[in-house]
């Protein structure tokens, strides 16, 4: 495709989701599936929230979806889960910015903090360990602290994907931007198919229980 294909394919995209956006509510309820991590850094462990949306968007049929929003900084993806609405999110900004692009997208999409997820690396889980944490603190991790300073809530639920903790204190930062070891690699898949069933597991149940039920 031309250059300039390729500019009106990318004005199309979009066109599209803004109408998307600017569409009214659907029937059922609708999510937001934040996946945290820094742009330009796949592979690596501090962006392991982001390969789970990946994941996610890929057993929905929604992979080749992904549109950029320039209101957002972020890519998003809408994909159906029964009578609900799933808005997949994977910020441009950085780990310690995240938070201004969920909050965005929370406005644009007229959702509550209860209704978004999510999905990070958590240090003080080894590798291949999942926990659903309903709510709380941020434990030391910006992307979280940026979410819950933009969103002025902490109530969002929290996938939080394991991924060890280095020996010493000091090499913490290099760990996280690091990227997984071949060994390590070998577990992901098996991991984002449990975080994905996890995460949609939730939201089915959630989405079925009544609208004043947390």
């Amino acid at each position: 495709m031309s250059l300039s294909g390729l500019f009106r394919a990318g004005q199309w995209r979009s066109r599209a989701m803004s109408q998307c956006v600017l569409e009214p509510r659907p029937p059922g309820k609708r999510w937001l599936v934040a996946g945290l991590g820094n742009p330009g850094l796949p592979g690596t462990r501090h962006s392991v929230g982001m390969a789970v949306l990946g994941q996610l968007a890929k057993r929905l049929g929604v992979a080749e979806s992904w549109a950029r929003d320039q209101r957002c900084v972020a890519d998003l993806a809408l994909a159906p889960l029964g009578d609900a609405q799933l808005v997949l999110l994977r910020p441009r900004r950085l780990m310690n910015a995240n938070g201004r692009s969920v909050a965005r997208a929370v406005e644009l999409f007229g959702l509550t903090a209860e209704e978004v997820y999510l999905v990070h690396d958590e240090l003080d889980k080894p590798l291949g360990k999942l926990a659903l944490k309903l709510g709380g603190s941020a434990r030391g991790h910006n992307g979280v602290r940026s979410c819950i300073s933009c969103l002025n809530s902490s109530a969002m639920p929290r996938l939080r994907v394991g991924i060890g903790r280095p020996t010493h204190p000091s090499a913490v930062q290099a760990y996280v931007l690091g990227r997984f070891s071949p060994e390590e690699q070998e577990l992901l898949p098996p991991l984002l198919d449990q975080a994905t069933d996890l995460l949609l597991d939730h939201i089915r149940a959630r989405s079925q229980r009544p609208s004043s039920v947390p």
